[in-house]
């Protein structure tokens, strides 16, 4: 069993809160934690994805309110909006007889369904914790297990196959998956083909400037509707639209999002790379390595850190940008080379910004100066100082 670290985070939350949402993607790993948390105290399962475990909530007031003393977990929450509201009352009921502790654990994989679902019924009651897959300070130290992680991504079916071949079968039936049977049930009819279409290209556009114009010509769809596919994969947690930093520099910036696709090994998947040296040899391997930086960068920042990009139209380019609290930014580059050399442009970048930290992620294991002011850092190095902020 690889313990997560998000797992004292939300047992944390849960003894603060009435409520505890818990967001991610399909197969993340979201089940395995709350019945590992369950382990320890009285609690109540409950699938909404399955026939019996909803035909219990066909009068979901009385069934949830003869467990008041236990956690309740109900995972694909999503399927049943209707029970936010019960769960309002619920909650209502037990704080006026002094109850403050959790009652539930809400599990979903549709953030932004979820999120305005329960902001209507259930503000100021639950507090929300987003479990990606597996990440690089999760697994086995060590570079080949790092190596499989960025090949094979982090949804743990996959990390944990017994080859390559059995992962990326697993990657490929994932998406079949999401494409043909999630997609529609969560949100609009989109034909599955399509959609496969636009997720590959966002593949190989993995990192770039969002070109709604250029996506939507080579898809023969209107700008309007490749934004509402973004919005699609972005809201399934699935892709990540990297904001622009905003910085008065005097100088004209890139207003678009970058976009990533959020797991390397899905990306690897898209692209029919099924292993470490086709992938080295892939001219996606750099935007590749870079998603998988930022997004592993992303999961260790704690609550409330600010994320986004800097580039101007005259070259100065930071790949990732972070402020941790009130005061200067951190400046990111991200480096795939052993020896890593950094160009003028990130150099003009973290003058721009008065970077407060201006580092190069890169491969290796090795911390060292690369001059005026900038360090090489590992990727694994960097994340623990990040989540020891938390």
């Amino acid at each position: 069993m690889i313990e997560r670290a998000l797992k004292p985070v939300v047992q944390g939350m849960l003894r603060r809160h009435a409520a505890v949402g818990l967001l991610g993607p399909r197969q993340a790993g979201k089940t395995t934690l709350a019945l590992e948390i369950a382990a320890s105290q009285p609690s109540v399962y409950l699938d909404l994805e399955s026939p019996s475990d909803r035909a219990k909530l066909a009068e979901p007031e009385d069934y949830l309110g003869r467990h008041e003393d236990k956690l309740v977990i109900l995972d694909e929450i999503q399927r049943a909006p209707g029970l936010f509201q019960t769960l309002r009352g619920l909650i209502d009921a037990g704080r006026r007889r002094g109850r403050g502790h959790a009652r539930f654990l809400v599990l979903g994989s549709a953030s932004i369904e979820l999120l305005r679902q329960s902001a209507e019924s259930l503000a100021g009651r639950i507090a929300y914790a987003e479990l990606a897959p597996f990440d690089a300070l999760e697994i086995s130290a060590g570079k080949r297990a790092r190596e499989r992680l960025w090949l094979r991504g982090g949804f743990p079916p996959s990390f944990l196959a017994r080859g390559e071949h059995a992962s990326l079968e697993w990657r490929r039936a994932f998406i079949r998956t999401y494409l043909e049977r999630d997609i529609p049930q969560l949100g609009p009819r989109v034909p599955a083909e399509t959609l496969r279409r636009f997720w590959t290209m966002l593949a190989h556009a993995q990192g770039g400037i969002l070109n709604a114009a250029r996506l939507a010509s080579g898809l023969g769809l209107s700008g309007q509707t490749v934004g509402r596919y973004v919005d699609l994969l972005v809201d399934l947690l699935l892709v990540r639209r990297l904001a622009p930093w905003a910085a008065n520099v005097g100088k004209r910036l890139v207003r678009s999002p970058k976009v990533y696709v959020r797991d390397s090994g899905i990306v690897h998947a898209l692209l029919g790379i099924g292993d470490y040296e086709a992938l080295l040899a892939h001219p996606v391997a750099g935007p590749s390595w870079e998603g998988f930086v930022v997004d592993n960068l992303l999961a260790a920042a704690p609550p409330g850190t600010e994320a986004g990009f800097y580039r101007t139209a005259g070259g100065a380019e930071a790949d990732l940008v972070l402020a941790l609290s009130a005061g200067k930014p951190w400046a990111i580059e991200v480096k795939r080379s052993l020896a890593p050399r950094l160009e003028r442009g990130f150099r003009e970048a973290c003058a721009d910004l008065d970077a407060k930290r201006r580092l190069a992620v890169y491969p290796g294991e090795e911390r060292f100066a690369l001059g005026q002011g900038v360090e090489a850092i590992s990727l694994a190095e960097l994340m623990r100082e990040l989540r020891g902020g938390r």
